[in-house]
């Protein structure tokens, strides 16, 4: 009787928890980088646990803005905050910010060049002077030569980049600083930055539609998004001097060497890596939390969610174009999500 009287009881509790989860919505903004995964784990996740998790995917910058001002449970930014976001941050909430890495990606350099195919060849510095607007035409010399045996159009290249905050900006323009000291100087790294050139849209998802839709152009999104819209893509010349395409293989050798040398804040950016097969114009992808969370309910869900997304939720990566995380970055996030609080209580 008292085993029977034990199952009951553990039973209803179990009912309650699920009804206690169900009633718990937790809301994020920020990155398009991540949205093809977030759709995927949000589901996967609701279904599994009844939390449900409304995700605004509206840029980086802006995930940022509305973390800061507190009014989504997290944020989402394919570029870290800086010192000084870090700092506005606690000044308005009363905490520090967490950075958990939560995937890995590949920006891809897509075109729009039907005669030509796919997987032309660019290095570093031409790409950087297609975006300064040093190189306009396709069949121009230098892409030419990069690329012999192909038939480039006298066409205009149409530069397609992002009007808003940016995390995928901030990938890029990293690269770019790196392999040209004449874009470092002239317009530098950032989520959002005066473009020498181009037209400018909304979200990977208005790149990409550019692109799609105008012959000749060429623009940088998430690697998801171009195999979505059936675009080609570019091969990168790397540090070592190799010609890489964008894939999970290439993004995670990029990353292999970064939770030997990760910073302690999380805060790694391992644009232009050394390695073989490193794929160039890659990153970390982060959701920032706050280190200490008003509501108990929120924060208990948010945390079980994040232990999930860092762990099991890795297994649907490569299936969508992402490198999942190493299992040392795994290790580094568990560590970073256990010290998350509630009103200053550990969960």
């Amino acid at each position: 009787m008292k085993i029977k009287i034990l199952s009951i009881i553990i039973l209803l509790t179990g009912i309650i928890a699920i009804s206690v989860n169900a009633q718990v919505k937790l809301t994020g903004a920020g990155s398009t980088f991540d949205y093809p995964i977030f759709s995927k784990w949000f589901d996967t996740y609701n279904k599994t646990t009844g939390v449900q998790i409304n995700y605004a995917s509206i840029g980086s910058g802006g995930g940022i803005q509305q973390l800061t001002a507190g009014t989504v449970d997290f944020g989402a930014s394919d570029a870290p905050l800086t010192d000084e976001q870090m700092n506005t941050f606690k000044s308005k909430r009363g905490t520090d910010v967490i950075h958990l890495p939560i995937i890995m990606g590949g920006v891809a350099i897509t075109y729009n060049l039907p005669t030509v195919g796919q997987g032309i060849k660019l290095d570093g510095e031409t790409l950087a002077d297609i975006y300064l607007g040093k190189i306009t035409k396709w069949n121009d010399p230098r892409i030419v030569k990069l690329n012999p045996g192909r038939n480039f159009p006298n066409k205009a290249i149409i530069v397609a980049h992002r009007s808003e905050g940016s995390g995928t900006t901030f990938i890029f323009t990293s690269y770019l600083s790196k392999v040209s000291p004449e874009w470092a100087k002239k317009v530098g790294n950032s989520i959002s930055v005066n473009w020498p050139v181009g037209l400018g849209a909304k979200g990977t998802e208005g790149v990409a539609g550019i692109i799609a839709q105008t012959q000749g152009a060429i623009g940088y999104i998430e690697l998801a998004y171009a195999k979505q819209n059936n675009l080609p893509y570019c091969q990168i010349k790397n540090e070592a001097g190799n010609f890489i395409e964008v894939n999970f293989n290439t993004v995670s050798e990029a990353a292999a060497g970064a939770s030997k040398h990760m910073p302690g804040d999380l805060r790694a950016v391992i644009t232009n890596a050394p390695g073989k097969n490193s794929y160039p114009i890659c990153g970390f992808s982060w959701i920032v939390v706050p280190k200490d969370i008003k509501n108990y309910e929120h924060a208990k869900a948010l945390v079980s969610f994040l232990k999930w997304a860092v762990t099991k939720g890795q297994n649907d990566a490569t299936s969508l174009y992402y490198a999942p995380l190493p299992k040392p970055v795994q290790k580094l996030d568990l560590e970073k999500i256990n010290l998350i609080t509630s009103n200053g209580k550990k969960l």
